[in-house]
């Protein structure tokens, strides 16, 4: 009787043509991390974030998922890197990443969904008054002041007309010496309007449908992982809606995948909720922030909390294989911020 290594020999031989080793597993993959700069979430992740790979980074508004991924990228630029950052909601600010330590010199910030709008010839800025109002008017010969206003009584006509532009309607009372007129209402009739014609149209139905500006994110994306050059590549999609978020095919975050791995890049992925699925090696769960208050009536800081929902490739902390059943990891940490008014006085 043949043993079972010879049986399974003879079964990847036959299959060997349409299925290369078919019963023997495949090894594990071990990637090298980069720290992210927060010691809880390294110690967690055993070194940091994987690089070569998509590593998720999802949770609610206010839980540390932008604060962890700056810090990620301040290490990365820190250490002479190049990364990028696709902006898909046009909410990242250039003066906190400053202020986390990004080196604005070596990150490229690519703007999703801003629109320019182009200058008109001869057109002033709204900042500025215009020229006549800066300029003195012409001397008119006269009595009064050398001539510059009419005569007294003409001064105060027009006046409630004057006061009348600066109140509402409801706040006007009735006018000195002036006889009331009251206006006649006629039934108004509103015609449907296109949502083509409307003027500002565009915009709404960019504002309803955000789909344009995911496909430009993730056309851009696809670029920067094609062209390589960076270390990292945070895709921020963190205030789209999740329905939104979720129309994107698996098969673009399968090419992702392949193109991470081929360049070694790691990849960040900012939404609400995971949608990588089994491209995503990482996937990292954020709570909602606790505030902090260690003075009474101050707000000190605010306390994060993570948990690591998915990860596929988990180093093993040892060679040695145990009969036992080993104890379950750790899966979750929780690290504080402080405010800069809560330092040290």
């Amino acid at each position: 009787m043949p043993s079972s290594s010879a049986v399974r020999q003879q079964i990847e031989a036959a299959l060997a043509l349409r299925i290369p080793a078919a019963l023997t597993p495949r090894p594990r993959i071990i990637r090298p991390v980069a720290s992210t700069g927060v010691a809880e979430l390294d110690a967690l992740l055993d070194g940091g974030l994987p690089l070569g790979a998509i590593s998720e980074l999802a949770g609610p508004e206010c839980s540390g998922r932008t604060s962890v991924a700056l810090s990620f990228v301040a290490r990365m630029t820190g250490s002479g890197n190049v990364c990028a950052w696709v902006d898909a909601c046009d909410g990242l600010d250039p003066e906190s990443a400053a202020a986390a330590g990004v080196d604005l010199n070596r990150l490229l910030w690519v703007r999703c969904g801003a629109v320019r709008q182009p200058a008109q010839p001869g057109a002033e800025p709204a900042f500025r008054l215009p020229p006549r109002y800066l300029v003195p008017p012409a001397i008119e010969k006269g009595l009064h002041g050398g001539g510059f206003g009419p005569h007294p009584r003409t001064e105060g006509k027009g006046i409630s007309v004057a006061i009348g532009d600066f109140l509402r309607p409801e706040q006007l009372g009735p006018r000195c010496a002036e006889p009331q007129s009251r206006p006649k209402l006629e039934r108004e009739i509103v015609a449907p309007v296109s949502p083509r014609s409307a003027p500002g149209a565009n915009e709404r139905r960019q504002a309803e449908k955000p789909w344009k500006r995911i496909e430009q994110a993730l056309r851009a994306t696809d670029l920067l992982l094609q062209a390589g050059g960076f270390a990292a590549v945070v895709l921020d999609m963190a205030s789209l809606a999740p329905e939104s978020v979720s129309r994107v095919p698996l098969a673009t975050w399968f090419r992702y995948r392949a193109a991470v791995e081929r360049a070694q890049v790691c990849l960040l992925l900012l939404t609400q909720n995971g949608c990588a699925k089994s491209s995503g090696e990482l996937l990292l769960r954020f709570e909602a922030g606790e505030p902090r208050c260690d003075e009474p009536a101050v707000f000190t800081g605010i306390k994060h909390r993570v948990k690591v929902e998915r990860q596929r490739f988990a180093p093993s902390r040892s060679n040695i294989l145990s009969m036992r059943k080993p104890p379950q990891p750790e899966t979750g940490t929780s690290w504080r911020t402080q405010s800069t008014w809560a330092g040290i006085r």
